[in-house]
């Protein structure tokens, strides 16, 4: 009897090993390896890609520029996220929990591209002709032109492409397709892996966008490999509550822009519509103990929003740290810091802390304003009104300068702010009918926050 060939291969990031292990010695993750038989594939792949029958090597200063318009999804806040609209050959990773917006996206987005007079086509593995015509009417988008294949099988996707010749395809979900060529169910390593790399040779070669809806797992990263996140050109990941009013679609990779952008959507009962000024959406209506505002930088684009902090008297033994929209490290070690420099006292104090909209920071420039909210709502002291803070903490109490201020603040004069609180460090543009206010250290902004205002 023939002995089998075994090998291993790591959820994560799609290595293949001869022996089993704990933790996967490429990546590092535990207890991701799974056991596969290895069959005879010779000849059995995606074609290569290739842009001209005579393509050889040569030397990048004779490599021609092409520089292809972009095609507008009609939408904005989509396009923003892109990096100005969908370009020629992309291959795009859409990823999201479930039941967010993404499949309801990219039908709105189909159907105005059809509208338009462009060829497009909708792959669902999901769900069959009938279930998608029904979403279709509810977001009033069942007269449109755009073409409808239910299948799962790549093969057959592939070749219908290959007919129709549509400017935009859309695979929902990547998860779903297999191709007959390889063992394994669908959403399995190898079956994503080969699927992915058919669907990259053909949008390169064809010139297609092509967009792949992902599934995600617990933790909110795309379902598989971690190698279909590096063999596309983007990837966008849906943030916000389900529950929620709004939504917001972040770019982390985008080989034709700028990562980090964001597009700002809300969702009604006709879809998702898009935001024109996001800042206006995450601001409060008045001030109050333990609310502040402040500035943060998305892509090319400032983003006024509001942080919430709330102080009480803790009945554990260990007092709480709760955060939503921000790192828990990044609150304690903010709470050490106004501790050791404002000689505030709240070691036996629970302390919550809320990015108002369900956005998720990591900008060093909240620093400052997240300090700020803890003393207003533990001194039941408010802000000033109309007015805005920005600047990182550092560990011995200063503060330090940040990065796009001039952004920042021309954003907030925009909107009507007529204070702002900056590090002093930095190079503070002049700005007209906006009074900028610089520290240097944590207690002196401490300090101004005790004497702007009494306590109620």
């Amino acid at each position: 009897m023939m002995k089998k060939n075994i090998q291993y291969i790591c959820r994560e990031c799609g290595e293949k090993f001869t022996k089993w292990a704990g933790k996967c010695p490429e990546c590092g993750a535990w207890s991701s390896l799974f056991e596969q038989e290895v069959e005879n594939s010779r000849g059995i792949g995606a074609k290569s890609m290739q842009q001209s029958a005579g393509s050889k090597p040569m030397p990048l200063s004779q490599v021609p520029t092409e520089h292809a318009k972009r095609l507008s999804t009609a939408n904005p806040e989509f396009d923003r996220t892109l990096g100005g609209g969908m370009a020629p050959g992309s291959l795009v990773l859409i990823g999201g929990d479930p039941g967010i917006g993404k499949s309801t996206l990219v039908l709105q987005t189909l159907s105005a591209i059809a509208a338009a007079g462009c060829k497009t086509l909708y792959v669902s593995g999901e769900e069959s002709a009938a279930q998608v015509k029904l979403r279709a009417e509810r977001l009033g988008a069942a007269g449109s032109d755009m073409l409808l294949f239910c299948e799962t099988s790549l093969n057959k996707i592939l070749e219908n492409a290959d007919k129709i010749k549509p400017q935009v395809m859309v695979i929902d979900s990547i998860q779903t397709m297999y191709s007959e060529e390889l063992p394994g169910t669908p959403g399995s390593v190898s079956q994503l892996r080969e699927c992915a790399l058919k669907l990259m040779v053909y949008a390169k070669n064809s010139g297609t966008v092509t967009m792949l809806i992902g599934h995600v797992t617990k933790d909110g990263q795309i379902a598989g490999p971690r190698i279909l996140e590096h063999m596309v050109d983007t990837v966008a990941y849906f943030e916000g509550d389900k529950k929620g009013q709004y939504r917001i679609l972040r770019a982390v990779k985008n080989r034709f822009g700028a990562t980090d952008e964001i597009g700002v959507f809300e969702m009604t009962s006709l879809g998702l519509i898009p935001v024109q000024n996001p800042s206006r959406v995450f601001l409060p209506d008045g001030v109050s103990p333990g609310s502040v505002v402040s500035c943060t930088i998305e892509g090319s684009r400032a983003l006024l929003f509001e942080i919430q902090a709330l102080v009480g008297k803790s009945s554990y033994a260990m007092p709480q740290r709760v955060s939503a929209g921000v790192e828990q490290k990044k609150l304690t070690i903010i709470l050490a810091l106004l501790e050791r420099f404002a000689k505030l006292q709240i070691s036996n104090s629970d302390v919550f802390v809320s990015v108002a909209g369900g956005l998720k920071l990591d900008d060093p420039g909240i620093d400052l304003s997240l300090a700020l909210a803890v003393v207003s709502n533990a001194l039941n002291i408010s802000l000033p009104p109309r007015s805005i803070v920005i600047g990182e903490l550092g560990l011995s109490g200063e503060i330090r300068s940040v990065s796009s201020l001039d952004l920042r603040i021309k954003e907030a004069q925009r909107l009507g702010f007529e204070k702002i609180a900056v590090p002093a460090s930095g190079k503070i543009p002049n700005v007209k009918g906006i009074e900028v206010l610089k520290f240097a250290r944590l207690e002196q902004a401490v300090e101004w926050l005790r004497s702007a205002t009494l306590p109620r």
